[in-house]
């Protein structure tokens, strides 16, 4: 019987010595990335797991993904070194249009430049260069940080043992990009946003929470919306499913920023592992680490055939698919299914040849 795991006593802070220069040419300074971590680096030094978060997830794994953390579960303190940081372009202290631009000592908003998911993966590289974790066991993240799972076995593969890209394609499609254009749009409607113009004084509230809902509606399925609201109604003679997406939009503002939604959902529209690589299926074909693929037969967003793809073309990897209702969003919901799947596959990978996992930087933990 699983234990549930105390959160971190604090979220720890890494400023990058140097410039971070992105993609597209801009160049960023005075880069903080927040992370918490779990459990400690074994003396071989081969035990560090990264956690790559969700599109409004954070650095602290035990508030959005507590039924995967914990003694006897697939993220084990006891075993385990799990690290997770805040996503650049973030609202969780990492760098992003809600901080301060040292060049103009005030705040990004909409300037802060458009970022992708190599973007995000070089700047976590860069955190692990700093606390001196030259390897990682294991690579883990649904959606959007499935992205990134995939994304580190492509730019880093001597540094990662294992991944596990959950929910997730390769590169994003029509279909989702059309999701997530339709909520920027709703962002962009906002009174408070004027010409694609973030006013940090008045940051968008409806819009916000109009995109959170369209949002939702795409991370969940028919299924589960008639099992659980059909068309029932409140006192107020408000539809029940009217109510639970109002309360999620409200919930949303609360806690995001509007121009970090913007720019993040950007990323994930540029997500094409085959971008500057020679192609799609060349480049998974490359991607020779074990590899773990879960798909969810309801999800609406990333669906199966996307899944089935990534693990038909990556040269070592097995797919396992989640049999749910609740769509995309099961992979945070049904974590008791989620863990034994992962357990399993972390079983079945040979011991770490410990004589790889070199000592090329001082660990600072």
């Amino acid at each position: 019987m699983s234990t549930a795991y105390p959160p971190p006593n604090e979220t720890h802070f890494v400023q990058l010595r140097t410039p971070l220069t992105l993609e597209s040419g801009a160049v960023l300074r005075d880069v903080t990335i927040a992370w918490c971590s779990w459990g400690k680096l074994n003396h071989e030094r081969d035990n560090a797991v990264l956690v790559c978060h969700a599109l409004t997830g954070s650095a602290d794994v035990a508030a959005w993904w507590p039924g995967m953390l914990g003694s006897d579960c697939a993220l084990d303190p006891e075993r385990d070194f799990i690290l997770c940081s805040n996503v650049l372009s973030g609202c969780y202290g990492t760098t992003g249009p809600s901080d301060i631009n040292p060049d103009t000592g005030r705040r990004y908003g909409n300037a802060f430049p458009a970022i992708t998911i190599r973007d995000m993966v070089k700047t976590q590289a860069r955190m692990l260069d700093e606390l001196g974790v030259s390897k990682l066991a294991l690579v883990i993240g649904g959606s959007l940080g499935g992205m990134q799972v995939l994304e580190w076995a492509a730019l880093y593969p001597q540094r990662v043992r294992a991944i596990v890209p959950i929910a997730v394609s390769g590169r994003q499609s029509a279909w989702a990009i059309g999701f997530s254009e339709a909520q920027r749009c709703a962002i962009y409607a906002d009174a408070d946003w004027k010409d694609g113009c973030y006013r940090p004084d008045q940051p968008p509230t409806t819009g916000l929470a109009a995109a959170r809902m369209i949002a939702m509606l795409s991370y969940r399925h028919w299924r589960g919306f008639e099992a659980r609201f059909r068309r029932k109604r409140r006192d107020n003679g408000r539809f029940e499913v009217e109510s639970w997406l109002r309360h999620h939009g409200e919930k949303l503002v609360r806690r995001f920023d509007a121009a970090s939604y913007v720019r993040l959902t950007q990323a994930m529209d540029s997500h094409d592992l085959g971008h500057v690589r020679g192609g799609y299926h060349a480049t998974l074909a490359a991607i020779t680490t074990p590899a773990l693929v879960v798909g969810i037969s309801s999800d609406m967003l990333y669906p199966l055939a996307e899944q089935q793809e990534l693990a038909a073309c990556l040269p070592n990897a097995r797919l396992t698919v989640m049999d749910s209702v609740h769509g995309h969003d099961a992979f945070l919901m049904e974590t008791g299914d989620l863990n034994r799947r992962i357990q399993a596959f972390r079983d079945s990978l040979p011991e770490p040849a410990r004589e790889k996992y070199e000592e090329l930087l001082p660990c600072k933990l």
